[in-house]
This record gives C-alpha cells, sequence and structure tokens, in this order.
C-alpha cells in the first residue's frame, strides 16, 4: 500500500513539473505572441498579454489533439517510457528554457521538450528506442517552419504593398492597427494550439507509462488537456519581457501593417502544422516571419547578425536539452 502511494505521489509531482514546463512555455513564449502588436503600439503590454492568453486557453476548442498524439506516442516505442525518462525530460526542458529567457535569447520550448525526451530515452535504452518517422517529422519542420513563416510573411508584406500602393501611409497605418488586433488572435490561437498540447502529450506519455491508460487509448483524459491549456494561457499573462525587445524591434523595426503580415504568415504556419499533428516551434515560425516582412521590404531592414545569434541558439537547443535530460534521468534513478 505505501509503495502504491508513494508511485502515485510521484506520478502527481511530475504532472505538476510538466504543468510547470507549460506554464514557463507561454511564459518564454509570450513574446512571440505579443511582441509584434507592443512594438507597433497597438496594445500595450497588459493589454496584450491578456489578449494573447485568452486566445491561447480558446485553442482548446478549436484543434484537434494531433500533435499530443505525435508527443505522446510517436517519438519514442511503447513500454520504454517511466517515470525516470518523463522527470529527465521535464528537467531538461525546463532547464534550457531557463537560461534562454534569463538572457533574453527566443529559443525553443517544443523543441527542448523534444531534445529532452529523446536525450532521457537515449538514456535508458539508446537510439533503437527513438520512432525515426517521429523524429524526422520534427526535425524536418525546425527548418521548414522558419522558411515557411519567411515566404509567407514577405508574401504577405508584398501582396499588402501592391494593394495599398495608392493609400496614404497614416491611412495605411489606422487601418492596420485595427487589422492587427485580428492577426495577432490568429497567431495566438495558433500558438495555444501548437505549444499546449505539446505537454498534454508527455502526460499522456506519463499515464500510459503509470498504467492509467494504455497505448491504443484515443485521446488523454479531459482534466489535462483542460489543465494544459490554462497554464499555458497562464504563462502568457505573465509574459516574457526579456525577450519582447528582441522579437519586436531588434530583428527588423515593425509598423503595424509590417507586424499584421508577420503575424498572419506566422499563424497560417503554425495552423498548418498542427492539423498535420506537428510540433513545431512558434519562435522559429514568427522569428521567420518577421525576417520576411523585413527582407520585403530591403535586405538591410534585417539585423542578420541578432537573427543569426537567435540562429544558433536554435541549432544548439535540442542537444543542450537532451544533455541535460541524460544527467537528470540518471539523477531520477537514485530519487525515485
Amino acid at each position: 500500500m505505501e509503495s502504491v502511494q508513494s508511485a502515485l505521489w510521484v506520478i502527481i509531482l511530475l504532472v505538476f513539473l510538466a504543468l510547470a514546463f507549460d506554464f514557463m512555455n507561454g511564459f518564454h513564449d509570450a513574446a512571440n505572441s505579443i511582441a509584434t502588436v507592443v512594438s507597433t503600439g497597438v496594445l500595450r503590454p497588459g493589454q496584450a498579454v491578456l489578449f494573447a492568453a485568452f486566445f491561447n486557453f480558446v485553442a482548446i476548442f478549436i484543434f484537434h489533439l494531433s500533435v499530443a498524439a505525435t508527443v505522446g506516442k510517436g517519438i519514442v516505442q511503447p513500454g520504454v517510457v517511466d517515470v525516470h525518462v518523463v522527470f529527465g525530460a521535464l528537467i531538461g526542458a525546463i532547464s534550457w528554457n531557463l537560461i534562454t529567457w534569463y538572457y533574453g535569447i527566443p529559443s525553443s520550448s517544443s523543441h527542448a521538450l523534444i531534445g529532452g525526451i529523446v536525450g532521457a530515452v537515449i538514456g535508458k535504452a539508446g537510439t533503437e528506442a527513438l520512432i525515426s518517422t517521429g523524429i524526422i517529422k520534427t526535425v524536418v519542420f525546425i527548418f521548414v517552419s522558419p522558411l515557411l513563416g519567411f515566404l509567407l510573411g514577405s508574401l504577405m508584406m508584398l501582396l499588402v504593398a501592391w494593394l495599398f500602393r495608392r493609400t496614404t501611409p497614416s491611412r495605411v497605418d489606422r487601418w492596420f492597427r485595427r487589422l492587427q488586433l485580428v492577426s495577432a488572435g490568429a497567431y495566438s490561437l495558433g500558438h495555444g494550439g501548437n505549444d499546449a498540447q505539446k505537454t498534454i502529450g508527455i502526460i499522456w506519455m506519463l499515464l500510459v507509462a503509470t498504467g492509467y491508460m494504455t497505448s491504443v487509448d484515443t485521446s488523454p483524459p479531459t482534466w489535462t488537456v483542460v489543465c494544459c491549456y490554462m497554464a499555458i494561457g497562464a504563462g502568457t499573462m505573465f509574459g516574457g519581457w526579456r525577450i519582447v525587445k528582441t522579437m519586436g524591434q531588434k530583428i527588423t523595426k515593425l509598423k503595424p501593417v509590417g507586424g499584421f503580415c508577420a503575424e498572419t504568415g506566422g499563424a497560417l504556419t503554425l495552423f498548418i502544422a498542427t492539423a498535420l499533428g506537428i510540433p513545431v516551434s512558434t519562435t522559429h515560425t514568427i522569428t521567420g516571419a518577421i525576417v520576411g516582412v523585413g527582407s520585403a521590404q530591403r535586405a538591410s531592414a534585417v539585423r542578420w547578425g541578432v537573427a543569426g545569434n537567435i540562429v544558433w541558439a536554435w541549432i544548439f537547443t535540442i542537444p543542450a536539452s537532451a544533455f541535460v535530460a541524460i544527467v537528470a534521468y540518471w539523477l531520477s534513478l537514485t530519487l525515485f
């Protein structure tokens, strides 16, 4: 009886740790949702985080749990995951999030989690325990999502420039201050829909590993879904202010029309990826879209040095979080 209670407490601890990661995900990635709308002056910071948090949660009613299924059942072979693997994965992801938040680097919480899962699984059973198709799909979209964001953001900017070529700048600015509320809401919707599901996926993985669910179950418990969407919305409300300036002004100077095009391009990319069940980085996506908008105006409008530093953070995310996850996995064997 005592061992059963002890195991239950471990599960509860890991669920809270997963929700803490989800909260941090929203906190860390709030900049992605609000940077453009704050930097263009359309909304004040306090208004922007409440606006983004609302749409993060509303995504619960819009998207199917395709991404959660990929994370929960599409990355690791059945029977490999246990509480030690989940602990290692979460510690690896949370550690990388804290480091990049502290230094104001817009890295990917999503890929930190994937890296954490990969590292912890390798620490336990080696690379053969991984499902190659799930890993390849995720890695490919590390490159596809920013490129797609770049393409859609630049195309939107060129289209808008052509459509409004005879309109005065002041009138364009006035119209797009209103339209940017639509694009910011859509981007926050996509952010919540893709990112909250990653935490749902790892809790789903934990419940299957501990026998509270089976691998043939088609969806996790409702409480898991609601808690994860609430956690990411709450994290967004507190905002990752260290990263807002980097995303909103250091890469390129944005006006409302540019903010609208970047958010719309980013939102479309997230909708496509979520429909396909692919866990992508909202950071990669919006950064690509912002660079696309800047380069559509002129190449010199983009601070390529800042963009390059961000790309280096992307490259190190999975291996760095994987390394910490391996260490955390070994540590957990002595703790639990």
